[in-house]
C-alpha cells in the first residue's frame, strides 16, 4: 500500500501542528479525534479549514494532524499554517493565492516575558515622588 502523504509543520504562539495531507474525501482528524469534536468553537473550525476552502479542495484531501501547546485558537491557526504549507509542497502553483491570503506567514506574535523586579511584562510599580 503506497499512500502519498505530504507533511508540513504549522506554528502559532506556542502551538505546533504536525499536518499530514493525503488524497481522500475530506476527513479531518486532530489528535486522533474528528476535528468537529476537538475544536468546540465554530470559529476555530472555520479558521482551521480556511486554506482548504480558499482553494476549494475541502473534499479532495484527508487531514491528519497532531497538535501540541497553546490554546484551541492558536492550535487552529497552527493547523491552518501547516495545511497551507503542505498544499504548497504538493503544488507550487497554489503558493501565490495562499501567500496573498496570509496563510503562509507564520504569525510571530507571542506573549512577552515578565521582567525581573516588576509585576508584569510592561507594568511597573507605582512611582512615588515623595
Amino acid at each position: 500500500m503506497t499512500e502519498t502523504r505530504t507533511y508540513a509543520t504549522g506554528k502559532r504562539k506556542t502551538a505546533v501542528a504536525r499536518v499530514f495531507l493525503s488524497p481522500g474525501t475530506g476527513n479531518i482528524k486532530v489528535n486522533k479525534r474528528p476535528a468537529d469534536d476537538y475544536f468546540v468553537r465554530e470559529t476555530s473550525r472555520m479558521v482551521m479549514r480556511q486554506s482548504l476552502e480558499l482553494l476549494e479542495l475541502l473534499e479532495q484531501f484527508d487531514v491528519n494532524a497532531t497538535v501540541v501547546g497553546g490554546g484551541h485558537s492558536a492550535q487552529a491557526e497552527a493547523m491552518r499554517h501547516g495545511i497551507a504549507r503542505a498544499l504548497c509542497e504538493l503544488d507550487p502553483e497554489r503558493r501565490p493565492s495562499l501567500k496573498r491570503a496570509g496563510f503562509l506567514t507564520r504569525d510571530a506574535r507571542k506573549k512577552e516575558r515578565k521582567k525581573y523586579g516588576q509585576p508584569g511584562a510592561r507594568k511597573r510599580f507605582q512611582y512615588s515622588k515623595r
